[in-house]
């Protein structure tokens, strides 16, 4: 017998834990003279209360659910890719390069395309580490970090000699043509009269990672391929006895995981930037690891958890911009969450599970 309902598992152990790291967060905030509640009203007014504010929230959220879905499936199989940043840096390459050389009649085209590309880039800059783990046993979290460095270091060198135009002091490539441009919220929902989501960047990437939560979904509760990966990160002794080899879906597990974050791209370099620049990821690739953590590796907490980090992104810059409050102590605020919700799940657990054990006993 489970030691607590699953409901309490998916929902309250998570919101205990994004209660203390907010309780603390307050503490913090007083510390350094500024008022809390003041604080989370702004917050709240700055990423929810207007249209603007959720474009960027919900610009924020499409690139954390990218890279929670990438770490996901790799947490499935019982691996811990810590690649995201430099498979969605490499991603993003194989976005620009298809924007750049190919001409395309309309967006959508060049969107279907470029997706192509920016999953099988992803992929592939997570194939090397997989097949290490696979073959050679070296451990994916210490590969998949090297490879960030190498990511970077690989997309500083294309973007300065490569593909930076003549004349140009930016690392960063040439605008993309105007049909691969994407549309925003604002282009969709705006009209003369009522201008939402004005300046904001959320496009319809957004739609794309809800429909890759839904796949994400389909393919690991019902497909066989999914199966084996769950049965592969539940005991690998009984996979193999089974007769699933644990080559095949190390490997597997890892370009998929590599191609969705890869995927996160699409929205940064050819949703928001229309180009492609150095640190376009700015950090998400790590973000997903708190994502699918908070999530319980499952598509609708990852969507859920995206949207807290896209809240806790968007009023993060609000508070910087409009109080004393540095921009510094904004992620010291998510790394609290992220502690809570990760490294500490247990202190939130674990008392949880006495509780509703002691209940059971009192009622059975």
């Amino acid at each position: 017998m489970d030691k607590m309902p699953a409901w309490a598992d998916a929902v309250l152990v998570p919101l205990i834990s994004i209660l203390l790291a907010a309780a603390l967060s307050a503490l913090v905030i007083l510390a350094i003279g500024e008022n809390p509640v003041d604080a989370f009203k702004l917050m709240v007014e700055g990423a929810l209360m207007r249209s603007a504010g959720w474009g960027y929230t919900l610009y924020y959220a499409t690139n954390f659910i990218f890279t929670g879905l990438c770490v996901a499936v790799a947490f499935h199989a019982k691996m811990f890719n810590i690649g995201g940043e430099g498979q969605a840096m490499i991603g993003g390459l194989g976005v620009a390069l298809v924007c750049l050389f190919i001409p395309f009649p309309h967006w959508s085209i060049a969107l279907l395309v470029a997706m192509l590309a920016a999953g099988l880039f992803g992929a592939l800059w997570a194939l090397i580490p997989a097949y290490l783990q696979a073959k050679r046993g070296s451990h994916i979290v210490i590969t998949t970090i090297m490879f960030n460095f190498i990511a970077a270091a690989v997309l500083n060198y294309v973007l300065v000699n490569v593909l930076r135009p003549t004349g140009a002091m930016d690392p960063a490539t040439a605008e993309f043509p105007a049909a691969t441009h994407l549309p925003t919220f604002q282009d969709m929902f705006a009209t003369a009269d009522n201008p939402l989501f004005r300046g904001s960047p959320a496009n319809v990437t957004f739609f794309l990672a809800v429909l890759a939560c839904l796949a994400f979904w389909f393919l690991m509760w019902r497909t066989k391929l999914g199966y084996e990966i769950r049965a592969f990160g539940f005991s690998e002794s009984g996979a193999r006895y089974a007769g699933i080899s644990p080559v095949r879906i190390t490997i597997v597990a890892m370009l998929i995981s590599g191609g969705l974050a890869g995927m996160m791209a699409l929205n940064t370099t050819m949703g928001e930037a229309e180009r492609l620049v150095m640190n376009a990821t700015e950090g998400a690739g790590f973000i997903g690891i708190a994502v699918a953590l908070m999530g319980r590796s499952h598509p609708v907490g990852i969507f859920l958890a995206a949207l807290l980090f896209g809240f806790l992104y968007q009023g993060g810059a609000e508070l910087a911009l409009w109080t004393n409050i540095p921009r510094e102590l904004i992620t010291v605020i998510q790394a609290l969450v992220i502690l809570f919700t990760g490294a500490l799940d247990n202190m939130v657990r674990m008392p949880l599970e006495r509780i509703f054990m002691a209940t059971r006993r009192r009622n059975g």
